[in-house]
């Protein structure tokens, strides 16, 4: 694919956008790269400030032609400009339509969905690889899981059938991105019904498979095998339709009945029951004023001091467990977020492969853990 730029960044101005672009710098090389976004003045204001000299498009979210021309310039579009039902329609569109190769930090299940519905067919003729969920949703949990299933087919000879994700310790914070990409899915379920029943479906993300029943998560218990109390996790909602949709699009690698979920660990006895019950008390405060608003942010102490720590427990066939864990290094929402994504685009500028919808891990592989390193993630198994 021989284009004017190897990597647009769109909403290179936004909080996010504006780590991703400095990471990149930071890499050197020849890699083409170019800010995108509706203001040219602040587009010119993140070169000044990250010391680079990036070419500038100038393109708003509601202008097609702008989109378009911006697709069919660049070999890979990263955006960071959500929420994605709201503003990201039009670029996927422009994208498909041009053979561009796209990665984003969505986690809208009933927009993914949609755009899954509306264009995939047209992705695999063009050749254009569209990569949902490449931060902090999904891509620790989508390749902590196939982390797992390759050491399972390695020691088990047969992937583990049933898998538990579990974040053990967290220092950081989600995005105003994420958060407002919370509120308008809550928006949309509320005044659509189909909405919220593809919001509640595990395998909304497998167009015409439905596997096995699946823990819903959705309140506090006790976990016998791991000795601990665990509350929910408010990510797991996208998390878990994405590890399911990483198994259909490689052919039920984890098998036709793979469980799996997510949890947060709380800790053992009384105090982490009223831990974990706090953590659910909690959970509304993703959609409520204390969330953080979009352009808004850590400062570099504070991403650089975030890490997090999860861990993945898997069932053999006969009983055995096997414990992996995947550790970043960064806070979630926004340093180690910047990284992935980034590193997302230079995989898809550097790999080859058919068109369509993907997953990070259906689009790179599960050798992507190496590129991952580079941003920062550690995997390792702890228990075999």
């Amino acid at each position: 694919m021989s284009r004017e730029f190897d990597i647009a960044i769109y909403g290179a101005s936004g909080f996010t956008g504006k780590l991703v672009a400095e990471y990149l710098a930071g890499l050197g090389g020849s890699r083409r790269v170019a800010l995108a976004g509706r203001d040219a003045a602040k587009l010119a204001a993140v070169n000044a400030e990250i010391g680079a000299e990036f070419p500038v498009l100038v393109a708003d979210s509601s202008d097609q032609g702008a989109l378009a021309d911006l697709a069919r310039r660049s070999r890979v579009v990263l955006t960071t400009v959500g929420p994605y039902q709201l503003y990201g329609s039009p670029l996927v569109a422009a994208c498909v339509e041009a053979g561009t190769h796209y990665a984003d930090l969505c986690g809208e299940t009933a927009w993914m969905r949609a755009m899954i519905d509306g264009h995939e067919s047209q992705a695999r003729l063009t050749g254009a690889r569209i990569v949902f969920s490449c931060g902090f949703d999904s891509i620790p949990f989508d390749f902590g899981v196939a982390y797992l299933q390759a050491e399972a087919k390695r020691r088990f000879g047969v992937p583990c059938a049933r898998v538990k994700g579990r974040v053990r310790k967290m220092k950081g914070t989600f995005s105003g991105g994420t958060a407002a990409s919370f509120r308008a899915s809550m928006a949309a379920a509320a005044k659509d019904p189909a909405v919220l029943a593809q919001m509640r479906d595990p395998f909304s993300l497998t167009p015409g498979f439905q596997g096995p029943k699946q823990p819903s998560g959705n309140k506090p218990e006790y976990d016998e095998q791991l000795g601990v109390w665990a509350a929910p996790f408010i990510m797991a909602a996208i998390n878990t339709r994405n590890v399911h949709r990483s198994n259909f699009l490689t052919g039920h690698a984890y098998g036709a009945n793979f469980v799996y979920d997510e949890m947060i660990v709380a800790g053992p006895g009384e105090k982490g029951e009223a831990v974990a019950k706090a953590i659910a008390a909690g959970m509304g405060d993703m959609a409520g004023d204390k969330a953080p608003k979009p352009g808004e942010g850590p400062s570099r102490q504070e991403r650089e001091s975030g890490f997090y720590d999860l861990l993945f427990v898997g069932a053999g066939p006969n009983g055995e467990r096997l414990d992996v864990s995947v550790k970043g290094d960064r806070d979630p929402g926004y340093g180690s977020t910047s990284k992935m994504i980034s590193q997302c685009a230079i995989a898809l500028t550097e790999t080859e492969g058919p068109g369509g919808i993907f997953t990070p891990v259906a689009a790179f592989g599960d050798g992507f853990t190496e590129k991952l390193a580079l941003a920062g993630l550690t995997f390792a198994v702890e228990r075999e």
